[in-house]
C-alpha cells in the first residue's frame, strides 16, 4: 500500500486519482455510440473535475471541513456482475460501471484510514471515502429509479 508522509501527500494522491477518474469517464464518453450515454459520462467527468477542485482548494487553503453525515448505501452495487467498458454500453452497464467503481474507490479510501497513524490524516481518508460514498449512492438512486422501477 502506498506510504503518505503528510496531507499533501494525501491530498495529491486523492488528485491524481480524481483526475483518473475523469480520464476514464472521458474516455467511455468518447467510446460511446449511444449519445444519451455519451453524455451521462461527460456529466460524471464534470462531477469529478468539481472533485478535484474542491481537494485543490483544500490543498491551497491548508484546511478542510469534516462532513458530519451518514450517507446511506442502497447496496444494489453489492448484488450487480461486473461490467466491462465498451463502445456500445448501455444506460444500465454504465450505471453498473460506475457503482463499482466508487465503491473501489471508497474501499480504497477506507483501507487507507484503518493503517493511518495520525488523527488528521485518518479523518481526512475517511472524509475521502464518505465523499465516494455519496458517488456510488446518487449512481444507486439512478439505478433504482430509472433501470429497477422499468423491471
Amino acid at each position: 500500500m502506498k506510504e503518505f508522509n503528510n496531507i499533501n501527500d494525501i491530498l495529491d494522491f486523492a488528485i491524481g486519482e480524481e483526475q483518473a477518474a475523469v480520464d476514464f469517464y472521458l474516455q467511455l464518453a468518447a467510446q460511446s455510440k449511444s449519445r444519451q450515454t455519451k453524455k451521462i459520462f461527460e456529466e460524471y467527468a464534470e462531477e469529478e473535475m468539481r472533485h478535484k477542485a474542491n481537494l485543490l482548494s483544500i490543498k491551497e487553503s491548508g484546511s478542510f471541513k469534516l462532513a458530519d453525515e451518514k450517507v446511506r448505501d442502497l447496496k444494489i452495487a453489492e448484488y450487480l456482475v461486473d461490467i466491462r467498458p465498451s463502445a456500445n454500453m448501455s444506460y444500465q452497464d454504465a450505471l453498473i460501471l460506475a457503482m463499482k467503481k466508487e465503491k473501489a474507490a471508497f474501499r480504497m479510501y477506507t483501507k487507507l484510514a484503518e493503517k493511518a497513524e495520525s488523527p488528521d490524516v485518518k479523518a481526512l481518508f475517511l472524509n475521502l471515502a464518505q465523499e465516494e460514498s455519496k458517488h456510488k449512492l446518487a449512481f444507486e438512486v439512478e439505478y433504482d429509479e430509472f433501470i429497477l422501477k422499468e423491471n
